[in-house]
């Protein structure tokens, strides 16, 4: 029986899909690969997967055109919009569901301090990411993580559950799922420009923590300076002193020209801050309250 898959995916995690894919199946075992863009990530892959898949006689849309999907499994990976068909669809999820269902799970898991990422491939239905579960997997990580870390730790889990699914299908192996334990669920809310703003009030850990979580491939954790929104890339956590009027946002002192900011608890050193063209902070002043 000459099966075939189609997908609708996006990001590095979709390119990386691809690439994997292929290699065990073969570029003839994709019907078609629809495609969409994200302007809240710096680099969403666009133009790689439509090279990509150029490259390798694989037959693919933008979202926006009009197209026609006649096989019997789609898959979605970082896809970020309502999917209309009649075909069994699988969703590939940042998480380990039932928990943090909904949006940019692995961002707060991060924020929060999680010791163990994964993803979740399930059947979706009409309530997101509610479906049966088909397959899981996951990996610890320590602290301190960048998003960018995370994702890459991630990504091969991805096509260790696309490929193993796909592989069940072409074998003539039924793919089924396991409800979810409703009463086991959290959710995880949508991101937008007000939530990139570091809180100073916050501890310095929790900044910290918050600050590599929505770095590249996102737009970064901002804050305001002299009358201007600046970019924080890295930080770095310094040990607490004893300050008599903990007034948030402000610089302590400066350490080999990095300033030192107080926090709700605990201090950070402020490693690399850019302006809006992406140019490295030049202080030069000592009061500066980062609000």
């Amino acid at each position: 029986m000459n099966r075939k898959v189609s997908f609708y995916i996006m990001t590095y995690k979709g390119y990386w899909v691809l690439n994997e894919f292929i290699k065990t199946f073969t570029s003839k075992a994709i019907e078609v690969v629809i495609i969409g863009q994200d302007k809240n990530i710096e680099t969403d892959y666009y133009d790689e997967i439509k090279q990509f898949c150029t490259d390798n006689y694989i037959l693919f849309f933008d979202r926006n055109s009009e197209y026609e999907i006649k096989s019997e499994y789609i898959f979605a990976i970082s896809w970020k919009w309502l999917i209309r068909t009649d075909k069994k669809l699988i969703v590939l999820h940042d998480s380990l569901l039932p928990k943090y269902r909904g949006f940019a799970p692995l961002v707060n898991m991060l924020i929060n301090g999680e010791k163990e990422i994964g993803v979740t491939a399930l059947f979706a239905n009409e309530n997101y990411d509610c479906g049966d579960i088909i397959a899981q997997k996951s990996v610890a990580i320590n602290y301190p993580i960048t998003i960018e870390e995370a994702i890459n730790s991630i990504i091969p889990l991805y096509s260790e559950l696309v490929n193993l699914i796909v592989d069940n299908y072409f074998q003539e192996i039924n793919i089924i799922g396991t409800k979810q334990k409703n009463e086991d669920a959290t959710y995880s809310l949508w991101r937008d420009e007000d939530d990139y703003f570091v809180n100073w009030n916050d501890t310095a850990e929790n900044i910290k923590r918050f600050i590599d979580a929505v770095g590249y491939p996102y737009k970064g954790a901002s804050t305001g300076m002299d009358n201007q929104f600046v970019k924080i890339k890295d930080a770095t956590v310094v040990e607490d002193l004893k300050i008599e009027n903990r007034d948030v946002g402000k610089v302590i002192f400066y350490k080999n020209n990095y300033p030192i900011v107080v926090c709700g608890r605990g201090l950070l050193k402020l490693n690399t801050v850019v302006d809006s063209t992406g140019n490295a902070i030049q202080y030069k002043k000592f009061r500066i309250r980062f609000k």
